[in-house]
């Protein structure tokens, strides 16, 4: 996998052009990976091997951190990003607009990416477990790992068809009994019957051996954790004392620290001229830094690596023509995904996650130059990332939105970035505690101590007080660009509220439709979902 590099910047000056133009043409300059740049790794190298390594990097091919599937539907139909029409540009159709606006429909491509995504996994999943050659430990993270893509299709689609041979078909089961499937196959890979406070692990063919790249007992708790903690959208019955338990048993193992003061690692990103970049990341930053393979807080992660594990685009999808030269991307960026200016304005300021996670202002490049949009639409030739969007469709201005870093770039990156991208983290399950514990009790006030522990890492004041609409506000300041936000919104009934371009949507959109492809190819054995 990837290594950490400790090193020492050296002073010097990089003159680099600065141009952009729509996505028809070339930026002016090739920037390579071949450039040697003091104090600069340009490189990224991934290890992994063993009977288990195709199954682990379908995380990777299943659309968990790129463009048009899995990621995009978590996102793009949420209050947390969008993408906007800029002119000619990414329009496609309407298809995210459509996303946006909740008016999507069971041709859109964006959901056969999704469930062919996951359905692909299974398969190769399957075909492991069919073969017979697995020992206990391997058939136990096999049926874990199964059972979180079978999490995923449910929590999209609801009614799925549950596969458990290479090969094979299965009738259509119900939302409740895919997630009876789900819950069955994390216990027995557990190796208990049930979630308590008094279970015993002992018997789980599950180790505890820390390498979040593979699934230990602490990471199919966690799957547990937020299966449990949506028990009550799924099922109709609320399962609120298992998700708190869950998420307790991996907290108090002391297992897993949250990266706070001291929690540290280089950055990777750093400018040399720009004297406001950092030598280093701490605390929540480096939770999600292009070096954060082996962080404290991890538990289950998907292993991206620019070399041997691609599939993270974040740095292509979200920024700007021209923010190539502030990273000497190998790649021009796409100019996609921005932040809606209400999300944004969430945060308080100096809450170190809305430093982290968003890019806004005037740009400059690595020698500390301007960036400049020489095809700029807002008359200011400075590349200049505006909270405010002016409109969704279909002339977006080419720099409207904050941009999410949250995965932050790196110097000399490849259109593959090197982050890798958490499923299961300390700090969400603090999250899921808090607000288990406070829906049992009545009362949000009950969640306040493990809500503060994530404040205090963020820099901000503690809540003395709390209510739902501000849980969710602040889960989503912890969460953002994690594919939590649809969920989380749905949870708290306000995935049909209107927000800014989009109007009050149908209670059925909380479901996704079954692809139209799908429907056609099963030759009547998938129905579709109500609503579509």
């Amino acid at each position: 996998m990837k290594n950490i590099y400790k090193y020492l910047l050296l002073p010097f000056c990089v003159l680099l052009i600065n141009a952009c133009t729509d996505l028809e043409e070339t930026l002016v300059g090739d920037i390579t990976t071949d450039v040697s740049v003091p104090g600069i790794d340009a490189g990224g190298s991934s290890g992994g091997s063993g009977a288990l390594t195709a199954a682990y990097a379908e995380l990777r091919n299943s659309g968990s951190a790129n463009h048009s599937s899995y990621y995009s539907l978590q996102e793009l139909t949420s209050d947390e990003m969008l993408i906007a029409a800029k002119g000619g540009d990414w329009f496609d159709g309407g298809v995210l607009i459509e996303l946006h606006n909740h008016s999507y429909t069971a041709s859109n491509g964006f959901f056969n990416n999704a469930w062919t995504g996951q359905y692909n996994a299974i398969n190769t999943i399957n075909g492991l477990l069919d073969g017979g050659s697995l020992d206990a430990n391997q058939t136990a993270q096999m049926q874990a790992l199964r059972a979180f893509f079978y999490f995923r299709l449910m929590d999209q689609f609801g009614n799925v068809k549950v596969v458990t041979s290479a090969g094979a078909d299965a009738p259509q089961s119900t939302r409740a009994e895919v997630f009876e499937f789900v819950e069955s196959e994390l216990l027995a890979a557990l190796g208990i019957s049930e979630v308590s406070a008094s279970m015993d692990l002992s018997s789980s063919a599950l180790g505890t051996d820390p390498s979040a790249y593979s699934l230990n007992q602490y990471g199919a708790m966690g799957i547990l954790a937020k299966l449990y903690l949506n028990a009550e959208v799924y099922t109709g019955t609320a399962m609120y004392d298992k998700a708190a338990q869950a998420a307790a048993f991996v907290i108090n193992s002391g297992a897993y620290a949250l990266c706070g003061a001291g929690c540290a690692v280089p950055n990777l990103g750093k400018r040399v001229a720009v004297d406001s970049d950092p030598d280093m990341l701490e605390g929540y930053a480096a939770v999600f830094a292009p070096n954060n393979d082996g962080n404290p807080e991890h538990i289950f992660t998907i292993n991206y690596d620019e070399v041997n594990g691609g599939g993270m685009n974040f740095s292509q999808m979200n920024l700007h023509y021209a923010s190539q030269f502030t990273w000497n991307f190998e790649a021009q960026p796409w100019n996609g995904y921005a932040t809606l200016e209400e999300f944004y304005n969430s945060y308080e300021d100096g809450d170190a996650r809305k430093t982290a996670s968003f890019i806004v202002g005037p740009q400059l490049d690595f020698g500390g130059s301007s960036v400049l949009d020489f095809a700029s639409d807002d008359g200011n030739l400075v590349l200049d990332y505006t909270p405010a969007i002016n409109e969704l469709q279909p002339n977006s201005l080419r720099e409207a939105g904050a941009r999410a870093a949250k995965f932050s770039f790196q110097q000399f990156g490849r259109p593959d970035m090197n982050n890798d991208y958490t499923i299961v983290r300390l700090g969400e399950l603090y999250l899921i505690r808090a607000e288990a514990m406070s829906r049992m009790a009545g009362d949000w006030n009950v969640g306040l101590d493990d809500v503060n522990v994530l404040r205090a890492r963020a820099g901000v004041s503690e809540y003395s007080s709390l209510d739902a609409d501000e849980f969710l506000a602040e889960r989503g300041r912890e969460m953002f660009q994690e594919s939590a936000r649809r969920t989380d919104l749905i949870r708290f009934g306000k995935y049909t509220d209107a927000w800014w371009e989009k109007p009050v949507s149908e209670d059925y959109r909380t479901l996704f439709p079954i692809p139209q492809p799908q429907i056609d190819a099963s030759a009547g054995t998938l129905t579709q979902n109500p609503g579509y």
